[in-house]
């Protein structure tokens, strides 16, 4: 029995769901567990172009919030998460800064 489909998530339609099922992610649930970060670098890891919008995009769909929702310091931060999943260094979770805006605004990293 398979779980949900990846583009019920809001804002991943269905050409993410491709390739995170290309990635080894086949639903919402997996890719729910493994959070942005690890499934990105999942997706990178598969041949995945690196794209930074899609990067921000994917953490706003796993908080429920508009893609377009990310501004600010949580942009810069993620960037510079995004900036080391490119070139290939190991993040241990959402970096101090971006911990710090989601603290800040009232939201916790998505685990």
């Amino acid at each position: 029995m398979s779980g949900t489909p990846i583009s019920t998530i809001r804002n991943l339609g269905p050409a993410m769901q491709d390739a995170f099922e290309r990635a080894g992610i086949p639903d919402a649930e997996t890719l729910r567990a493994l959070g942005a970060d690890a499934a990105y670098a999942k997706l990178l890891a598969n041949g995945a172009r690196p794209h930074f919008i899609g990067y921000y995009v994917l953490h706003m769909a796993l908080q429920g919030r508009p893609w377009n929702d990310c501004k600010g310091k949580e942009k810069d931060a993620l960037r510079k998460n995004f900036d080391a999943l490119k070139a290939g260094v190991a993040l241990d979770g959402p970096s101090p800064d971006l911990q710090a805006f989601l603290r800040d605004i009232g939201l916790t990293p998505p685990r």
